[in-house]
């Protein structure tokens, strides 16, 4: 018997809404503020209107191409010509214009006003809808194109969801500043995409029953939207950290490390420790170094009192009157 989850979670309507509303303009248009964003603070004036200003053409291409990265791998991926982004006019044509009032409006009000904190938040809840619907048609262009492959699946759902972090690299090297992105790992975004990039795989393949379709939808639109209202009010965070841990810990190797450091470290405990000089019974042994180190500091100081107490005195004497001349 199946579980009729509209009796439960009545939203199928919000689902198909999402899943029908056209992305043209308000979430393509959050996309390209957002990218042309990143561009303009990821220039060596640190989102100043210098770079843009000396530099028109190189940031405007390093715009264009971080607007539409997941296109232009997804088509490497899919056997496609990589130029087909900049056949449709008016995508080229809206990007240019975010990235024109971004980087020269007067006083720079349109980019403090894309910072300002619940635009901003605004601008990236509507691109995580936006992701929802390109990881999905991602994945389902890749089972057209190759049924049987399911990693080319999930991974051009992947990267036309995500690909401005790889494209990161060229934008970097069209402004002048070929450097590899700093990034130690793949990003939470990253990771969530290629989450729901496996839950979409497996609905196409049917180890998901279809009627939940609206529901598993729905739930990766939630998912990313929470996701990024968590990063933007908590700060950085991972939910998926405890996961890999675990993994780590049970398959590759984390327990086993640590199992052989407890033995390193009971082997160092019971380990004698260095030896020491042997003395004689009565201490005398003791007793004289002792008396000769005692010695040798009693000598040192009554040296340093007599030969050098002069020059220590003059020396803290002449500190003390350029501190004086400090402060007046």
């Amino acid at each position: 018997m199946d579980l009729d989850l509209d009796y439960y979670f009545p939203f199928s309507d919000v689902s198909k809404t999402l899943q029908r509303i056209n992305m043209y303009p308000f979430f393509d248009i959050s996309h390209y503020i957002l990218m042309c964003l990143l561009v303009k603070e990821d220039t060596p004036q640190l989102g100043t209107p210098t770079f843009s200003r000396h530099h028109s053409f190189a940031s405007w291409l390093a715009s264009m191409l971080m607007c539409f990265a997941g296109t232009i791998i997804g088509n490497g991926l899919t056997g496609e010509p990589l130029i087909v982004p900049f056949q449709n006019h008016r995508d080229i044509l809206v990007a240019t214009i975010v990235w024109y009032v971004l980087n020269y409006a007067p006083f720079d009000l349109v980019y403090k006003l894309a910072k300002f904190a619940p635009v901003h938040l605004a601008v990236c809840l509507l691109k995580e809808i936006q992701r929802t619907r390109k990881v999905f048609d991602g994945v389902a262009a890749g089972v057209r194109l190759y049924p049987q492959a399911y990693l080319l699946n999930v991974l051009i759902g992947l990267v036309k969801a995500n690909g401005s972090p790889v494209m990161l690299l060229f934008a970097r090297l069209v402004t002048g500043q070929f450097r590899p992105p700093i990034v130690g790992a793949f990003s939470v975004t990253t990771k969530a995409c290629l989450v729901v990039a496996i839950v979409f795989l497996m609905e196409h393949t049917g180890h998901l029953p279809a009627q939940y379709h609206n529901h598993v939808y729905l739930g990766a639109a939630a998912f990313f939207v929470l996701l990024r209202l968590a990063v933007k009010l908590l700060g950085p965070v991972d939910p998926f950290y405890p996961f890999e841990w675990l993994a780590g810990a049970l398959l590759f190797g984390g327990l086993a490390d640590a199992i052989s450091g407890l033995f390193r470290q009971g082997g160092a405990a019971s380990r004698p420790p260095s030896a020491a000089p042997v003395v004689a019974a009565d201490g005398s042994a003791a007793a004289a170094a002792n008396g000769a180190a005692q010695k040798a500091a009693t000598d040192k100081k009554e040296g340093v009192s007599g030969t050098d107490g002069g020059s220590a005195v003059t020396a803290c004497g002449g500190q003390l009157a350029q501190a004086d001349k400090i402060i007046d």
